[in-house]
């Protein structure tokens, strides 16, 4: 038991290293490695029975109960691993988005297109209003897309509704935390936060995230329960919208970012002839297409064996349940 125990909480751990790496880069959601790694609902859920309540709960029946019942094992674990990755691989990520952008956004383009599989899988049931909310869904990433970067002090109270807005945008897949940062233009402030150990910026910027994941956890929960179909149609057209945003191949538009500034997903896309014409640097398609085939195919091996564990699972409940009624 104690040894399931820790398998347990040691790959709920991992899947919050992999979910800390992906909020790092503009363009690429937390949240998505939360759906395909078969953790979204237990998160979403968990964190929305934080709040006053617990007050009680805690009262009435001690830290234990208390504990148990905000499933804080499995919430210590997840943001352990979010901040282990963050703190450690922020660097690293940045430095191969500056170095091999072009196979690092195929990657992550392989990995959000077959994420959007096992999504589509998920969803029970179809109708017209389903399909509507999948295209409402794709149609807002992709205006959201469109938007252009401002320009945001950094101030303790910018820097708690920029944590807040973030925060939100991370827990949905296909809408990334760290691309809306960049596009109020806020980002480099708070990752020069991360790497200098500004505690007042990040205490600010993380009050800001608490508050805003608190409240639309909540709301997240509530219609994965009651409207299932719709909420995981409009998830995934989000993720498909999304694709847009970080197509490997960009053009840097005039007086949004310049010719060397290779972190920001704010460029016009091209085909890689049109980068190759334009730039005169290689579109390096072989290893871009490798790396989205190797993206996918994490993905879907993932799922595929998330799938097989759960009716596994499944299997054995059904056999203890028949041997017990005998």
């Amino acid at each position: 038991m104690t040894r399931l125990f820790r398998s347990r909480y040691l790959g709920v751990a991992a899947r919050g290293m992999a979910m800390g790496a992906a909020d790092v880069v503009p363009g690429v959601s937390g949240g998505t490695i939360a759906f395909i790694t078969g953790i979204y609902t237990e998160l979403l859920d968990s964190i929305s029975r934080i709040g006053p309540h617990c007050i009680t709960v805690l009262r009435r029946h001690g830290i234990a109960v208390t504990w148990q019942y905000i499933n804080g094992n499995f919430l210590l674990a997840l943001f352990c691993g979010i901040l282990f990755s963050i703190f450690t691989l922020a660097r690293v990520i940045g430095h191969l988005l500056e170095t091999y952008p072009i196979v690092l956004w195929a990657f992550f383009f392989g990995l959000v297109l077959a994420s959007a599989v096992p999504i589509l899988r998920s969803i029970p049931r179809w109708s017209g209003s389903v399909v509507l909310f999948l295209l409402a869904g794709a149609a807002m990433a992709v205006l959201i897309s469109e938007l252009r970067p401002g320009q945001v002090p950094a101030t303790p109270l910018t820097l708690f509704l920029s944590g807040a807005l973030a925060i939100c945008a991370m827990i949905l897949p296909g809408i990334s935390g760290s691309f809306i940062l960049l596009l109020i233009g806020i980002y480099p402030r708070v990752l020069a936060a991360v790497h200098e150990l500004q505690l007042l910026n990040l205490l600010c910027f993380a009050a800001g995230a608490a508050t805003g994941l608190l409240m639309f956890s909540r709301l997240l929960s509530w219609l994965m329960h009651r409207y299932i179909a719709r909420s995981l149609a409009f998830l995934a057209g989000i993720l498909l919208g999304s694709l847009k945003i970080i197509w490997p191949w960009k053009l840097p538009l005039v007086g949004i970012a310049g010719d060397g500034d290779k972190l920001a997903p704010l460029m016009s896309n091209a085909s890689p002839q049109g980068y190759e014409a334009h730039t005169g640097d290689s579109a390096y398609l072989a290893a871009a297409l490798a790396a989205a085939v190797a993206a996918a195919t994490l993905v879907l091996s993932v799922d595929y064996l998330g799938r097989r564990h759960r009716a596994l699972h499944s299997q054995c409940a059904n056999s203890q349940r028949i041997t017990q009624d005998r």
